[in-house]
């Protein structure tokens, strides 16, 4: 049996881990607008040299109507409104918090694609979609990145310090929300690129849903600071070098991933193992930042290992 669909989304589940690592980085540096601007410009040229390469075509001109329409609103549903929600929680609660509320996302998107497009999903995906969301809950909760009832909220951005779980439902409320709303936003962005993907090249897709996501962005700024927030980040050669690398694994090669992975099964299954992303996280918080692992954690990320090989079976 043919599983490039689900190896290309565990492709992107990799990609996303590295990528949130790289824009985290960034963003505590820089405004959130500058950072998901200079992503998709940069994520622009990739595609559109790959496009060149792999197609002879660097502009989807060949593209119908319909994949115009519906890729256009998924980049500024996916990149214009997602990810400011998702980098401003980045930011506010870090990504590991942030990656808990994104594990709902394929539980919504596999509503979606069964009210709009018809999707079914047989016992076989319900389990793993089941096992994959209980251990990427599982690991994230026991990392204690969230305590409801404990003492203290820890494995947050330093400048929270010591809260107490009361204090810091007051200061991040909205980073909450964000986080919350990111998940919606990826769902339905799923969706909207799998209606208008359809047979249509993932690259050529791809460049599409880029050119929308910097031209949201670039009305965005301009409105709301008159684009100063640029100008201001092209000082900050740290915050540029992660947004580079960010840049590469996250909006052309995760996300070129993801709409090859579209193509081939049903969106929630691709949602799911995109979802990944916080399990995955793990060997690069041991090896990079030193954190330690709790055997709850281990045994979350075996549980989501385990959920998405049933996707192979």
């Amino acid at each position: 049996m043919n599983h490039t669909g689900e190896l290309a989304a565990f492709g992107t589940a990799i990609c996303w881990t590295l990528s949130a690592i790289f824009f985290e980085r960034a963003s505590k540096r820089i405004s959130v607008l500058a950072v998901n601007l200079f992503k998709l410009i940069l994520s622009f040229g990739f595609l559109v040299v790959t496009a060149t390469i792999l197609r002879g075509i660097p502009f989807p001109t060949d593209a119908p109507p319909r994949a115009w329409l519906f890729l256009t609103i998924s980049g500024v549903v996916g990149f214009v409104i997602t990810d400011f929600f998702l980098f401003t929680a980045y930011k506010t609660i870090g990504s590991r918090v942030s990656s808990l509320f994104l594990a709902l996302s394929p539980t919504i998107t596999a509503l979606l694609g069964f009210i709009f497009l018809g999707e079914r999903l047989g016992w076989r995906g319900l389990v793993g979609m089941g096992m994959v969301i209980s251990g990427i809950l599982v690991t994230v909760v026991a990392k204690g990145d969230l305590k409801i009832a404990g003492r203290k909220v820890s494995g947050l951005p330093p400048e929270h310090g010591d809260l107490r779980p009361a204090q810091l439902s007051k200061v991040d409320r909205r980073g909450y929300l964000f986080a919350f709303l990111a998940c919606i936003g990826q769902a339905i962005g799923m969706i909207l690129t799998k209606h208008g993907l359809q047979d249509y090249n993932p690259v050529a897709g791809s460049t599409i849903r880029s050119l929308a996501g910097v031209g949201g962005f670039l009305v965005f700024g301009f409105l709301t600071d008159r684009g100063r927030s640029f100008t201001t980040a092209l000082k900050d050669k740290t915050a540029l070098k992660f947004t580079f690398l960010g840049a590469i694994v996250g909006p052309f090669l995760g996300v070129t991933l993801s709409l090859f992975a579209m193509q081939r099964t049903q969106a929630g299954v691709v949602s799911t193992l995109i979802g990944l992303t916080p399990v995955l996280i793990i060997p690069p918080s041991i090896l990079l930042f030193k954190q330690k692992v709790k055997p709850a954690e281990i045994g979350g990320a075996l549980l989501a290992v385990a959920g998405s090989a049933v996707f192979f079976l």
